[in-house]
């Protein structure tokens, strides 16, 4: 059975949120709230594969520790501005 557009950001939606660690909970749930319904199918291949990692890896490329893959690298900076953007109106 194939996934409707629907499903499939529902899907997304929730494993934002659903991450295992809280820290990643609270960074990616709010970023795809927000940015989900407007990525495009290619955004959304690669948002999904992000989804897919580790979350000490996802943290560690989020903070510039390690280097990403290339294939997540620009979607992880609109995250990293996303939420340090969050972090800056809520002090």
């Amino acid at each position: 059975m194939t996934e409707t557009g629907e499903a499939r950001l529902k899907r997304m939606r929730m494993r934002s949120w659903r991450r295992g660690t809280k820290e990643m909970d609270l960074v990616l749930g709010p970023w795809a709230d927000e940015h989900l319904a407007g990525l495009s199918g290619e955004e959304l291949a690669v948002y999904d594969h992000l989804l897919s990692q580790d979350d000490h890896d996802l943290m560690s490329w989020l903070l510039r520790r390690d280097l990403p893959p290339e294939s997540l690298a620009a979607l992880l900076e609109r995250i990293a501005a996303f939420a340090g953007q969050r972090d800056r109106k809520t002090i």
